[in-house]
């Protein structure tokens, strides 16, 4: 039971939510472990967390019970000036680990972000936007940094560095006419998967709308006259640092976005599986193109399944608002 003036408890004082769950369904340990890390609660022991006395801790543990109770579960909710073993300092402490475990997390994405902003080459746009990602993170982080975990000011301070790189980065080299390019034969690596496919779907549609495709070994393959190389060892387009070949394509030509954009994280993300945009749409989209090289041996075939659904893709993320 909670009493009336618990919301106006002061700050030495706890809530703790003790629940007991029915073996099945399974999720619903999970379900229920992800919330509670969710609102930054900690465990004390395996069936009981707590929170600081607040009113939106209140409000969160009160979600969590009914959760508990629809799934068929059992969950009290009490008030405590002390929690029995633990000194209250000892209590702050565990948030103040929880909470710089998920500090120290951001931080070594955020290094990255920063190797990736101090490089001579670099592409400021997809770094302001992981930028703001990781300060969204920080962000929530916060939120439920209920006691000043000290490994919070080390990622505010990396992520302050990177603002100050990319506001010195020099003038990116200008775009290249995708009229150069109209026409041509474009080679790649047989087996094409979701870099390739989506690469080719950009060609087509908006470099080269003539393009044809070539499908040949990783190495010691030897140009022809008017072919271009592209997602392979020495091509003129391909992998630059942590860019996939889309996102070089798309940044050397000029196009942008926000649906080619959108398409850039989600390519990025399944080719080079580092969850830097961490779009919730991506999963999807990776079963999609996992089931077309699953249903389909041939590299041209491929392409025209993959080409219909970046279309629509594309037509989704321009209208969506």
């Amino acid at each position: 039971m909670i009493p009336e003036d618990s919301t106006a408890a002061a700050a030495s004082r706890w809530l703790l939510l003790i629940h007991q769950l029915p073996p099945s369904p399974s999720y619903l340990r999970v379900k229920i472990a992800r919330r509670m890390q969710r609102i930054g609660a900690v465990a004390i022991k395996n069936t009981v967390y707590v929170l600081p006395a607040t009113e939106i801790s209140l409000e969160d543990f009160q979600w969590a019970l009914r959760e508990i109770d629809t799934g068929g579960g059992e969950a009290n909710l009490f008030e405590a000036r002390v929690i029995e073993g633990l000194s209250d300092s000892e209590v702050q402490q565990l948030f103040n680990t929880a909470r710089n475990e998920d500090y120290a997390s951001l931080a070594v994405e955020a290094r990255d972000l920063l190797k990736a902003a101090s490089r001579k080459r670099r592409n400021v746009g997809q770094i302001s936007i992981s930028l703001q990602r990781l300060r969204k993170r920080t962000s929530e982080i916060g939120a439920i940094d209920f006691f000043g975990a000290p490994k919070g000011n080390l990622a505010s301070a990396l992520l302050s560095q990177i603002a100050e790189r990319i506001a010195e980065a020099p003038p990116a080299p200008p775009a290249l006419a995708p009229e150069v390019f109209r026409g041509r034969t474009w080679v790649t690596r047989a087996g094409v998967h979701v870099d390739r496919m989506a690469s080719a779907w950009l060609i087509k549609r908006f470099i080269d709308p003539d393009a044809s495709f070539k499908f040949v070994p990783a190495r010691q393959y030897t140009t022809e006259n008017g072919e271009i190389r592209f997602d392979m060892f020495d091509a003129e387009f391909t992998h630059d640092g942590d860019r996939c070949t889309f996102e070089v394509l798309a940044d050397r030509t000029g196009l942008d976005g926000r649906a080619l954009r959108a398409i850039a994280e989600i390519v990025h993300d399944i080719d080079l599986k580092d969850a830097r945009f961490d779009r919730p749409d991506t999963a999807g989209v990776a079963a999609l193109i996992a089931g077309i090289a699953m249903a389909h041996r041939d590299d041209a075939v491929r392409i025209a399944r993959a080409t219909q659904a970046f279309d629509e893709l594309y037509v989704y993320y321009a209208r969506k608002a």
